[in-house]
């Protein structure tokens, strides 16, 4: 055996070692993950053990701690991929999204949850809302908005009469590739996809595809099925749903804006504590007068609270009236935020909390 033959096995052997250490550290840590199940349910707590500030927590910590030579991101992907087993050895988490499997939805809640989750693939983002309000899933997984389509007002109108809170966000950098069994562009005949992602990428298309058929969907998952059984068919879709309908990538990565990102809200009937890098969502509807909107909003500067986001949707009230959505940064437990939602009740019509949650870790 040659030297450098020698070394490599050496080096092979301590990689072996470590993967058994690992492996022991994994399942003492997963030991540990049910005795705290155990000690909650001897204290009364029932349902899921899922706490999103406790989790956001760890992927700072670990990141924050993190000497490389593993990137951020990965050591990031590592450890919720750990804490989800070890959640799911607690109690099995259920979680609802806008389906069917492969859509954006579905991966957000899987960067967000693990895969060691039950997921329930619905229909509509309606659905989600009447799931875990039902206690049919834990939690949910809904759109919010599209850096470049903006808001989904869907999400928004739902949670004018939901009671559920808004537990944490993720952010999904969105990459659209065209998917087809076929092996050039000009064989193809019509693209399948939602209409979101017809128009982040109507510059690409108009450039390559102008003659070509667009077909509106339900989902670029339900677009990915169509096109596996239409071999002059494409979709636009992500790259889960390629792989899950057997799809080869003819070309990558057509959206218009190479920073195309989706933030999802994940919904639940929990309160989140505060990790000191949280956002709280509102909805406010303020008197339909001259300087009503402004005298809301004057609090914000006083108490020098930074407002990351306002939309607003028509009130079902009544014609000519609207709720507005408000995200500003911080927690409700923090004085200036507490001072600012005191001050804004007294001068709005309506003012309901959504939740305070952690932000979105990383772009992972």
């Amino acid at each position: 055996m040659t030297t450098s033959a020698k070394d490599l096995k050496q080096l092979r052997d301590r990689i072996d070692a470590l993967d058994e250490k690992i492996l022991r550290l994994f399942n003492e840590r997963a030991a540990i993950a049910i005795d705290v199940a155990e000690a909650k349910r001897s204290q009364g707590e029932t349902g899921s053990f899922y706490r999103p500030e406790r989790e956001a927590d760890v992927l700072r910590h670990v990141v924050d701690n993190n000497r490389g030579p593993l990137k951020d991101n990965d050591v990031a992907h590592l450890f919720r991929a750990l804490m989800s087993a070890c959640l799911s050895a607690e109690a099995p988490l259920t979680v609802g999204f806008l389906g069917p499997e492969g859509t954006y939805s579905h991966a957000a809640a899987l960067k967000h949850f693990g895969y060691a989750i039950k997921i329930i693939p619905l229909a509509s983002i309606d659905d989600v809302f009447r799931e875990v309000e039902a206690g049919a899933a834990n939690f949910g997984v809904v759109p919010i908005e599209n850096s470049t389509e903006g808001v989904i007002s869907n999400t928004l109108d739902n949670f004018v009469d939901s009671p559920l809170k808004v537990c944490g966000e993720v952010s999904l950098r969105i990459h659209h590739h065209l998917l087809t069994k076929s092996d050039s562009l000009q064989s193809i005949k019509r693209i399948y996809s939602h209409q979101q992602s017809l128009a982040q990428c109507r510059r690409w298309l108009a450039a390559n595809l102008p003659q070509v058929e667009q077909v509106n969907v339900s989902s670029n998952a339900e677009a990915a099925r169509r096109a596996a059984e239409d071999a002059s068919a494409a979709a636009i879709a992500g790259e889960q749903a390629g792989e899950l309908y057997k799809l080869t990538s003819l070309v990558s990565n057509i959206e218009d804006d190479p920073n195309n990102t989706t933030r999802f809200l994940v919904i639940g009937d929990i309160d989140t504590h505060a990790t000191g890098e949280d956002k709280t969502s509102i909805m406010v509807s303020s008197r339909n007068e001259a300087g009503a909107l402004y005298e809301l909003l004057a609090p914000l500067a006083r108490h020098k609270v930074s407002m990351s986001k306002i939309e607003s949707r028509p009130s079902p009230r009544g014609m000519w009236e609207y709720v507005f959505f408000l995200d500003l940064e911080g927690h409700v437990s923090e004085p200036a935020i507490s001072g600012v939602l005191e001050e804004i009740s007294q001068q709005a019509v309506m003012l309901k909390l959504l939740g305070s949650y952690p932000k979105s870790v990383l772009d992972f």
